[in-house]
């Protein structure tokens, strides 16, 4: 039913193949148009509008090993790694 595409994208000028399974994906999800931008460009597109965030270190209040948060600890409150963390919510 679907046959391989050859588009240009608009980004960047390359040719790039718009697959029979990605334009039968396009069409289940409803979409109307066909990919602009190659997959190479797509990503850049997606990686320019995340934030990057800053990464604080610190030690698991709980098991004594490293961690790694998103918000700068303070003394007054415990802070736990990802698998304490993890433990604690289960057990509420």
């Amino acid at each position: 039913m679907y046959e391989d595409k050859t588009l240009v994208c608009k980004e960047c000028g390359k040719e790039f193949v718009f697959t029979a399974g990605e334009q039968e994906f396009y069409a289940e999800k409803g979409f109307k148009n066909e990919p602009q931008r190659c997959k190479e460009c797509r990503d850049a597109r997606k990686a320019n509008g995340k934030l990057t965030r800053e990464l604080f270190t610190t030690t698991c209040a709980n098991c004594g090993k490293e961690a790694k948060v998103p918000f700068q600890p303070s003394n007054d409150r415990p802070v736990y790694c990802s698998e304490c963390f993890a433990a604690m919510k289960e057990q509420q």
